[in-house]
């Protein structure tokens, strides 16, 4: 989908925006062990502030009638948030779904030290790992849940 600025004007997607947005929703699905395990292959946690300590609260999930057709409120899930500050200043974000607190301020700082040149391509290619996992995952799921599928058809019975 591309963006348009408020005056209407079709803009040019950002690969910079892209790829944090695909790595953020990579370390918002990955369990924490993952996310731990990635930290330790770029030497742990590096000194950080927390400008906005871990804090759990719900947003709403919408779905789609027939998945595509209209919106409509699904219920409320429990999402924790985190932003975190590196000592050079550099910028960490994080939501993931649940309440897990560890797991929202390691995914952060994982994402500020993504931005780092020297660790950035240590990272990027452990997300590529946990992307290829997650994908993995998904396809088994859909898998499985195509073996359940039932085709309904309708007979005719008689003529005419």
């Amino acid at each position: 989908m591309q963006s348009t600025h408020p005056e209407g004007i079709p803009m040019e997607p950002d690969p910079l925006v892209e790829s944090r947005q695909r790595r953020l929703a990579i370390l918002a699905r990955a369990p924490r062990q993952e996310i731990e395990t990635l930290l330790e292959t770029v030497g742990g946690a590096p000194p950080h502030e927390a400008l906005k300590a871990p804090e759990t609260g719900t947003v709403i999930v919408e779905g789609r009638a027939g998945g595509t057709g209209r919106r409509f409120n699904l219920g409320e899930a429990t999402v924790t948030r985190c932003v975190v500050r590196l000592e050079d200043g550099t910028l960490g974000y994080s939501y993931a779904l649940g309440r897990d607190k560890t797991k929202a301020r390691l995914a952060a700082l994982i994402d500020a030290l993504a931005q780092d040149a020297q660790r950035g391509p240590v990272i990027a290619a452990g997300l590529a790992r946990l992307a290829l996992d997650q994908q993995a995952l998904r396809a088994l799921a859909s898998r499985k849940a195509a073996a359940t599928r039932v085709e309904f058809f309708t007979m005719v019975r008689g003529e005419g």
